[in-house]
């Protein structure tokens, strides 16, 4: 899987196949929000669908049929998208 990031374009390449996300904060908090402790994969696969581009949509339910692939992908696109902070902690 490779990455690249395009402006608000998060670009992966599973498999010699693109897939291109767009996530925004509305689809993210909306994910974190769908979480439950009983349901973890239907937040990840929709929220995955909501941010693909429309061209990608077929490829992405593609991938999204094999186990292990949404949590992969989620957490390949939420490393890009998510900030890098750096946080201290001082006893």
């Amino acid at each position: 899987m490779t990455k690249a990031k395009e402006g608000n374009s998060i670009v992966l390449t599973v498999g010699g196949i693109q897939l291109r996300f767009e996530p925004n904060m509305v689809a993210y908090n909306k994910y974190i929000n769908e979480m439950q402790p009983n349901d973890k994969m239907a937040p990840i696969m929709n929220y995955l669908r909501r941010i693909v581009l429309p061209a990608d949509k077929e490829n992405l339910n593609d991938f999204l049929s094999k186990p292990g692939m949404a949590m992969k992908l989620l957490n390949k696109v939420n490393e890009l998208y998510e900030c890098d902070l750096e946080i201290e902690v001082k006893n």
